[in-house]
């Protein structure tokens, strides 16, 4: 299967790894959904109520901004660039280098998709 002709619609993640700085966690479920070249989604889970992406895609690259609500009412965004890689077993795992805009931090993080 080739990473850049993958669909990301109503693929479901989860976090699997993230830098300390982090707030997605191993609770926190994503649901993709992808238009052409425009990619958004919803998440939720562990530390996070709410929480939404919206970008853009150009092969196998990804690059949005998001913005959530943390258990401790507050809200948080930043900006995310992720690279898709196809795993043995078919999953998608999303590769992530993002930036708090909110706050000074910079992470890098793993979410696969769940089956």
């Amino acid at each position: 299967m080739d990473a850049e002709a993958v669909s990301l619609e109503g693929r479901i993640f989860a976090g699997v790894e993230n830098s300390s700085s982090g707030e997605v966690g191993q609770s926190t479920i994503f649901t993709y959904h992808q238009d052409q070249d425009i990619i958004w989604a919803e998440y939720s889970g562990g530390s996070i109520i709410r929480g939404y992406l919206v970008g853009t895609r150009r092969g196998e690259k990804l690059h949005f901004r998001y913005a959530h609500l943390s258990t401790s009412k507050e809200t948080s965004t930043g900006v995310c660039d992720s690279t898709v890689e196809i795993l043995d077993d078919g999953r998608v795992r999303l590769h992530e280098s993002w930036a708090w805009e909110s706050r000074p931090e910079t992470g890098n993080s793993i979410v696969e998709e769940l089956k």
